[in-house]
């Protein structure tokens, strides 16, 4: 999961969930998709990063871990992709 919600809300004490990005297994690039491989994520394989399942998760069910960010390059990607899965004319490139 990357959690992609803005610090502010995630260092809030007033707001008790967060916005995060699924990984799954298995998958394609696409407009809403993108591949990682595992030095970008920890994970043990290459994972897909899947915006299209973007989500709401209370923080009382996150397991801290280290962090591991993103690049602003890759996560410029990850917010374009959010847009996408909500806009179907929002641009993509291949």
């Amino acid at each position: 999961m990357v959690i992609v919600s803005v610090d502010e809300r995630n260092r809030s004490e007033r707001v008790n969930s967060v916005l995060g990005v699924p990984f799954g297994s298995y998958g394609a690039t696409g407009p809403t998709s993108i591949r990682l491989e595992p030095g970008e994520t920890g994970l043990p394989e290459a994972s897909f990063l899947k915006a299209h399942f973007v989500q709401v998760i209370e923080k009382s069910a996150l397991v801290e871990r280290l962090p591991r960010v993103l690049s602003q390059r890759q996560m410029r990607h990850v917010v374009a992709m959010i847009n996408r899965a909500i806009d179907p004319d929002a641009p993509f490139e291949d």
